[in-house]
């Protein structure tokens, strides 16, 4: 498979391999089971090979009754169906042992041919004939189906989603006019039938007709579309693709329309709510998002009077990767040819060539959309809306931080505020604000399962911001400051608690480059937010800068659950008398450890310092106790004795 970076589109590392289609083999796909079966010469043994990893390849013997039309397992594998004649499906239950005789089901009317079967659940199949559909349920054990619903409508053709259990129906002699059905256990929920709008010939003769395989059925972002390409190019000069919201309740609209700047034949695909559109003229891919972006034009235009969005192509066509297949037992390694002829596309993602016997699965890679979108605010839009994305988008984001990559700041602040917005929504989701805090905890254990797109400070961190502690990027201080507080504004803006960890870095950016008075007015204007942490860490750079001394108290006296450290910090200071006015002033001179001030005390070697301490305690003693003596679980002896050394004269030791 190649690697290079012009490829966005690649096909799975390992394609599925079969037999592949000959003069005495025959190949058909089960969209539902995701199994390709093999019919080889007599009609009689079937080889089966699934894209589950679960399932081995196995082979199966079928009574030889002449050439295999379709072939496929009901969803629990347990009966084979099997379509031989134009009217008449075959059955077989493959767990009765001994019992491979088919029995089968004819379809109504004397004229109706089956044009094809889908299983709708574990014992109901669907007929789609030339004249409606026939729902049946299936009795294994009797041997027999039982017809529940069917419709009557002249059809041309069908396209089935297995995804979404919904069939269509072509009528019309234009072949355009559409019916929409839904299957549910054992019903068929019939919506309004709509025309698709076919462009009139410039010569006044008839309009073209509408093929079965310019209409796919995709599901985008939880939401069923009809997919009609119109590629009549001497009508309408180059292709565009009309996407039909389908409803339950309402005729489909026209919601989206993709533009195309080619003509000829295109193919479907869906990954990741990407459509994917292969052209075999040019050899080239091209994909389109319906929620990243495109141009609303009122209702009145030309291809329809409803209101819809233009898209134009996510980035430039490119061509699918080119990939090689290996022979056994030679080992030889074989050139695929992609764009063949001999291609099948089947939804959601998936390419066969049954010339050569391969499946693969189409996937995309968005690494080599970093460098093919410039507008890296618009690419992070793009990026929020894939399944696995958060890597990616963590390169983008470090990417922008890099010299000689750098964005502007007031990008970088984009990028933060679409990020933070992403987390926002899905903390909406799982937890309620803290309105204790006025924000959003990133302490949560959801997170480990959040979605791709999340993206929590502690990745930030890790992936992006600790690049500024490296020295060898040698990146300028006020760009890392401006970079730091953006991220810290978005995260404030977005209610989101901010991580000690990001105020950390800042201080350290700041004291590292002496920027005092800057540090001093992000504090003061509460750029920086209180904590426990963030004065510790103001302590530890006293030295550098002593007033972070009185800051660090300020910020703890603003913390209502903050008096056992500031009265812990005072004591390591010396500052003992301050200490216990502090005590006093927030009611706590009742609970506060004598030990530890008289040891602050005794630490001074200030004799009047320890001789009011101990003073201040003895009356405590008295009012608590109405004695003056220490209780023996206060372990003050040491400090009794030290005072009576210190002190003793009978007034003093009364």
């Amino acid at each position: 498979m190649s690697t290079s970076s012009s490829h966005y589109i690649t096909f799975s590392r390992e394609p599925l391999r079969f037999e592949p289609v000959g003069k005495s083999n025959s190949v058909f796909f089960d969209e539902s089971n995701k199994q390709v079966f093999s019919v080889g010469a007599g009609n009689s043994e079937v080889s089966v090979r699934s894209l589950n990893p679960e399932i081995n390849p196995f082979k199966i013997r079928i009574p030889d009754s002449g050439p295999v039309a379709s072939i496929k397992f009901s969803l629990d594998h347990r009966i084979l169906a099997i379509q031989r004649s134009p009217q008449i499906v075959d059955f077989v239950n493959l767990e009765a042992k001994g019992d491979s005789v088919p029995y089968r089901q004819q379809c109504r009317g004397k004229h109706t041919q089956v044009n094809g079967f889908q299983w709708i659940g574990l014992n109901e199949i669907a007929f789609i004939t030339s004249h409606g559909v026939e729902l049946y349920s299936v009795f294994p054990d009797k041997r027999s189906l039982k017809l529940i619903k069917n419709y009557s409508v002249t059809v041309n053709w069908f396209v089935f989603s297995c995804l979404r259990n919904v069939l269509l129906l072509s009528s019309g002699a234009s072949c355009n006019t559409i019916h929409p059905y839904w299957f549910k256990q054992g019903t068929i929920n019939r919506t309004p039938k709509f025309d698709v709008d076919l462009p009139q010939s410039p010569t006044g003769q008839t309009k073209p007709k509408l093929l079965e395989r310019d209409v796919t059925l995709a599901s985008l972002y939880d939401s069923p579309y009809v997919v009609v390409v119109k590629s009549w190019s001497k009508m309408m000069g180059v292709a565009e693709i009309v996407l039909y919201l389908l409803t339950k309740d309402s005729p489909p609209r026209p919601t989206n329309v993709l533009k195309l700047d080619m003509t000829g034949r295109f193919a479907i695909n869906v990954v990741d709510n990407l459509l994917l559109v292969h052209h075999q003229a040019s050899k080239t891919s091209v994909m389109f998002d319906i929620r990243w972006d495109g141009e609303v034009v009122p209702g009145g235009s030309s291809t329809s009077a409803a209101s819809h969005t233009v898209h134009l192509p996510v980035v430039s066509p490119l061509p699918i990767a080119s990939c090689v297949i290996v022979e056994s037992p030679q080992a030889k390694e074989i050139q695929c040819e992609t764009y063949s002829p001999t291609w099948v596309v089947f939804q959601p993602n998936i390419v066969i060539d049954a010339k050569l016997g391969c499946l693969w699965e189409v996937t995309v890679k968005l690494e080599p959309l970093v460098t093919m979108m410039t507008d890296k605010a618009r690419l992070i839009d793009f990026l929020l809306l894939r399944a696995d994305c958060r890597m990616v988008i963590l390169s983008v984001c470090k990417q922008a931080l890099v010299p000689g990559r750098q964005c502007m700041l007031s990008t970088i602040a984009r990028i933060f505020d679409k990020l933070n917005t992403a987390f926002r929504e899905y903390m909406q989701t799982i937890q309620p604000l803290d309105h204790r805090r006025g924000s959003y905890s990133f302490r949560t254990p959801e997170l480990k399962d959040c979605p791709s797109s999340v993206i929590g400070q502690s990745d930030m961190y890790t992936h992006v911001l600790s690049i500024f502690e490296s020295s060898s990027l040698k990146l300028n201080y006020k760009f890392v400051v401006a970079v730091l507080i953006e991220y810290i504004r978005s995260l404030n803006q977005h209610q989101i608690q901010v991580m000690y960890i990001l105020y950390e870095l800042l201080i350290k950016t700041l004291v590292g480059n002496h920027c005092f008075y800057q540090l001093h007015q992000f504090i003061q204007y509460h750029v920086l937010s209180d904590s426990k942490q963030l004065a510790c860490l103001l302590l530890s750079i006293e030295n550098e800068y002593p007033p972070a001394y009185q800051i660090a108290l300020d910020m703890l006296k603003r913390q209502s659950t903050a008096d056992a450290q500031i009265i812990d910090i005072l004591l390591s200071k010396g500052q003992v008398l301050q200490a216990l006015r502090f005590s006093r002033s927030v009611g706590k001179e009742d609970s506060i450890s004598a030990r530890l001030f008289l040891e602050a005390a005794a630490n001074t070697r200030d004799n009047m310092l320890l001789y009011t301490v101990f003073k201040f305690f003895e009356e405590r003693n008295i009012r608590m106790r109405k004695n003056p003596h220490f209780a023996p679980g206060e372990h003050c002896d040491q400090y009794v004795q030290l005072f009576r050394s210190q002190f003793a004269t009978k007034q003093q030791l009364l």
